[in-house]
């Protein structure tokens, strides 16, 4: 049966046809991995179009945040995943992410021991398997309202750091690691086009890029997550953690607007 009109062509961000459903992860709206046109159109609006994500002075996003099944993992702990349903020319579409207006860090970090320890040994880890990306204190609380609504559940404030001094909030968002697919970066062509149709070019993966001493500053852009909810198996009061897991980020240009956290209070 021909099903043309149900599907769209896709390729994963690498540039090459997905081979496994674990492939669909990260896709861009070019090439020809084949999914549901209702996932391909929020892709397009969400990824491309840069519509419905949270973000300083923007309009609320037409987004739904649901809650998957809840399942145990260790020390009796409840885990789910979010799904998010856009609103799309009257049509419901799904999808895994979320788009946020942010500013990634990939600065390197070190801990910092004392006030005159400026040497410090480096987080091996930092811009490997997790970084910093900083939102408005008002963004972050308009994101757990969300949550709120869409699943019942409050979102804690574990995972993230509070400047009050700038308002904002530091999130420590996870990044995969190869041999799994690594959270692609891309670049403005034309980063004074920013409000209009400007293009992007992928030029590696965050880890790749946060490599590169030239780029090893904050980046301010829109990055897409995927979201999951973990909560204490014996939580009477509904309140859980949320952790962000980077997927992608398209950005305009570094900041020097924004100082980067110089050590990890928590690790």
């Amino acid at each position: 049966e021909d099903d043309d009109d149900e599907t769209y062509h896709y390729q994963n961000e690498d540039g090459v046809a997905a081979s496994s459903p674990s492939d669909e992860k990260i896709v861009t709206c070019r090439g020809n991995l084949i999914v549901p046109v209702g996932e391909a159109k929020a892709l397009r609006h969400l990824l491309d179009d840069l519509e419905d994500h949270f973000g300083h002075q923007r309009d609320d996003p037409n987004v739904r945040f649901n809650l998957n099944e809840l399942r145990h993992v260790q020390n009796d702990s409840l885990c789910g995943d979010l799904s998010f349903d856009y609103l799309i020319d009257d049509e419901v579409c799904s999808l895994d992410y979320i788009g946020i207006d942010v500013c990634i860090d990939l600065t390197p970090k070190r801990i910092i021991h004392t006030d005159n320890d400026y040497g410090g040994n480096a987080f091996e880890d930092y811009g490997k398997s997790w970084a910093y990306v900083y939102v408005p204190e008002l963004t972050m609380d308009k994101i757990k309202s969300y949550v709120k609504a869409g699943t019942g559940w409050d979102a804690s404030d574990e995972g993230t750091v509070y400047d009050a001094n700038r308002n904002l909030v530091a999130i420590e968002t996870q990044m995969q690691q190869g041999p799994r697919p690594e959270p692609s970066f891309w670049e403005a062509s034309n980063p004074s086009k920013v409000g209009e149709n400007v293009q992007f070019s992928r030029i590696g993966s965050v880890q790749h890029v946060g490599s590169q001493p030239s780029q090893q500053g904050t980046h301010r852009g829109v990055a897409f997550f995927t979201v999951s909810l973990e909560a204490s198996g014996s939580s009477q009061d509904r309140m859980a953690s949320l952790t962000f897991t980077l997927i992608s980020v398209r950005t305009w240009e570094c900041t020097n607007l924004i100082a980067p956290i110089i050590h990890s209070p928590r690790k």
